[in-house]
């Protein structure tokens, strides 16, 4: 199973999240988030959850590129 996370928890990892909603509002769709920002509430429902669906660095801490 997969390690989920809630609104306003910590991003650990930037990449790709599967959203999970409460079904009645809207079905699993992806999002990007970036590490070290927080993970958004819903403007909807009251319980999203984002499992991690492939991490990738943020362009801006690699050192292949210039800042």
């Amino acid at each position: 199973m997969a390690e989920t996370y809630k609104p306003g928890m910590e991003v650990p990892k930037s990449g790709i999240y599967r959203v999970l909603h409460d079904p009645a509002h809207t079905p699993p769709h992806e999002v990007t988030v970036v590490y070290g920002k927080r993970f958004p509430p819903c403007r909807t429902c009251l319980h999203p959850v984002f499992e991690l669906v492939r991490a990738a660095r943020h362009v801006d801490s690699s050192e292949y590129f210039k800042p």
